[in-house]
């Protein structure tokens, strides 16, 4: 006979006395690192690899930091391999020019495992290296220009209106983002593009404007248009259609 004194087990249910109640309850299952309890580096944590947040890509494509338009021309690509101890690393390096069609060029050169990578640096390239070329009526050279590098040489010819671009390859790339309508070309030495682009962009570079040299010499445009026997009104006319 039990003793009356012993105190009676309490039920047992599911293996938990109902007595004593588990100390985390009402409390909901915690997620642990990566769980979907929002944890770092779960789904609800939001921090990167650095712990700085979510990462961003800030690449911009067909607009510079003032919101134009800009002309991208892939000019040339080319396969190029790295020879590593177990063999050889294949990539991609890509030539591009890049215009506003109103006066500004550059051009680029990158290189990546990717073909669109190494375009996406190449573009970057060529935005930052742009330079102003001063255009007589918005379509043309103002006057003739040579440029060489390497083995690469060109001329520039102005060319009156309709002539059209007399360019071939890399140089007609520069034209057409640099907004040039009429112009006549030539290359000589060398087909590389590399050279020839460098060759263009140094003939480029001398280019200067009538309004510049008259800001220069303390002079009027009229001035000096009018020199070599030119009639005084068609040089005042044209003194006062030069913009830049």
């Amino acid at each position: 006979m039990a003793d009356e004194n012993q105190q009676a087990a309490p039920a047992v249910e599911g293996g938990v006395p109902q007595g004593d109640a588990p100390q985390n309850q009402g409390r909901g299952p915690r997620g642990g690192r990566g769980g979907p309890g929002g944890g770092r580096g779960g789904p609800g944590g939001g921090r990167g690899r650095d712990g700085r947040g979510p990462r961003r890509d800030d690449r911009r494509g067909g607009q510079d930091d003032g919101g134009e338009e800009l002309i991208e021309k892939l000019v040339h690509i080319n396969r190029v391999s790295k020879t590593v101890k177990g063999g050889k690393r294949f990539g991609f390096a890509a030539l591009v020019v890049v215009g506003d069609g109103k006066g500004r060029v550059g051009f680029g050169h990158g290189k990546a495992r990717e073909v669109p990578e190494a375009i996406s640096k190449a573009t970057a390239s060529a935005k930052k290296k742009m330079i102003r070329v001063p255009l007589r009526e918005g379509r043309t050279l103002h006057h003739d220009g040579a440029g060489h590098f390497g083995a690469g040489r060109v001329t520039l010819r102005a060319a009156p209106q309709g002539t059209g671009i007399i360019a071939g390859g890399p140089m007609r790339a520069i034209f057409e983002s640099l907004g040039v309508a009429d112009v006549v070309t030539k290359s000589i030495g060398t087909s590389n593009p590399y050279n020839m682009i460098r060759a263009t962009f140094e003939a480029l570079g001398d280019q200067t404007s009538p309004k510049a040299v008259a800001q220069r010499r303390g002079k009027k445009i009229a001035d000096l248009l009018g020199r070599g026997g030119a009639d005084k009104g068609v040089a005042e006319a044209e003194a006062a259609a030069v913009v830049e």
